[in-house]
């Protein structure tokens, strides 16, 4: 109903005569609370931090978790005959790791010997560019030009030092890099490197061997009431089903990638192109770095094989063009199918976890927000960000 005052009409009112609003005739400003919105930017900053500190740890908890779900199946083949599940996992890992050994064996054949061409490869190329006996091949006139460049900045920085009669200018020579030292430099970043993939080793054989456990523990501290408990479990089977359908999608485009390019390969005549596949397929789960390194890798492959600069960019564009394929039909398809995550949210993730953890962080980011949707989708006080990350 409405009402009258002095000829004016007003909006509706209540039972009780007071005038009804709508939600959005609200003050902005009203319907949000500044501490609210402060302590939540706080708690984000001081998550980043505490992500970041973490990652000796965090990371390779995730890396194991992730690890874990894709073994699990197999695992579960031995609980079907009332074996030991510790003894079955051991067994998984060992297999996994003998078949690992095995298969790298011939690839590091073939990469040594890839190696081994690098010199004559360079040889042949200067031998090629040289047209004449009395003029400089293009290696040859680089050379000659970052020798001059360096004897004129060298002569440049001589003049601007300031001499004293009978005071010695000192020179400053560059020592030159030492293989050796540049080793025992690095050597504590391998140890790292090593403890961590021990590590990771380890989480993954103790996660198969108790496992539905902690699955049984969530939904028993859920509760009591018994559709807390069904909730809880729901959650579980949700994330449960969003990593593996994140592994398989990682396998079937790793797969296309690794035999594309090996059959690519073998058919513009490329030597060691099934260790090529290998690590194609291997370098497109990084996202974005690894195929920018394989784009690099191939062409270099390219011109120590056959010493021209023509053959090596057909090399790099060949797997340019498949990694391109993979990543920019097949995997947004096989994802958008999977999951229901967007582009936009996928990217912004892949960067934000890229910064925090590096090329492994690429890797893991994915599953991530894929778990982050789903808890949001069950959870009603998360639900709008659930919203922002879906399509």
């Amino acid at each position: 109903m409405t009402s009258e005052t002095n000829g004016e009409e007003t909006g509706p009112t209540d039972r009780h005569g007071a005038e009804e609003r709508h939600p959005l005739d609200a003050p902005f400003f009203g319907a949000i609370s500044i501490r609210s919105v402060a302590l939540v930017i706080l708690a984000s900053i001081a998550s980043l931090y505490f992500i970041d500190w973490a990652q000796p740890v965090l990371l390779p908890l995730v890396v194991a978790v992730l690890i874990s779900y894709a073994l699990d199946p197999l695992v579960s083949v031995f609980d079907r005959i009332r074996f030991p599940r510790p003894l079955s996992a051991a067994l998984v890992l060992i297999a996994l790791l003998g078949i690992g050994v095995a298969a790298g064996s011939p690839l590091k054949q073939e990469a040594m010997a890839l190696l081994d061409k690098i010199p004559t490869a360079v040889q042949e190329f200067q031998r090629r560019e040289s047209r004449s006996p009395d003029e400089e091949s293009l290696m040859e006139k680089a050379q000659t030009a970052a020798k001059e460049i360096e004897e004129t900045a060298e002569k440049s920085r001589a003049a601007q030092i300031p001499t004293k009669p009978g005071v010695t200018p000192v020179q400053i020579v560059d020592k030159s890099m030492d293989i050796q030292e540049y080793v025992i430099r690095g050597s504590p970043a391998a140890l790292v490197l090593v403890t961590q993939c021990f590590t990771v080793l380890l989480l993954v054989f103790f996660l198969l061997s108790v496992g539905s456990l902690y699955k049984r523990k969530v939904v028993r501290i859920s509760g009591p009431s018994f559709g807390r408990m069904r909730k809880a479990t729901r959650i579980l089977n949700d994330l449960h089903f969003q990593v593996r359908r994140f592994l398989f999608v990682m396998l079937i485009s790793a797969l296309f990638v690794g035999v594309l390019t090996w059959l690519a390969f073998l058919a513009l005549g490329m030597e060691q192109a099934a260790l090529w596949g290998v690590v194609a397929g291997i370098a497109s789960g990084v996202p974005y770095l690894g195929p920018f390194l394989v784009f690099i890798g191939t062409g270099l492959a390219g011109f120590v094989q056959f010493g021209e600069l023509n053959m090596a960019i057909i090399v790099a564009v060949t797997s340019l063009v498949i990694t391109s394929i993979q990543g920019y039909l097949l995997m947004p398809w096989l994802t958008s199918y999977m999951s229901s995550l967007n582009t936009v949210a996928i990217f912004i993730g892949l960067l934000f976890w890229g910064w925090l953890w590096g090329p492994v962080g690429l890797i893991v980011a994915t599953p991530i927000l894929m778990i982050t949707k789903s808890l949001c989708d069950h959870i009603a006080n998360l639900r709008p960000v659930g919203e922002l990350l879906g399509k």
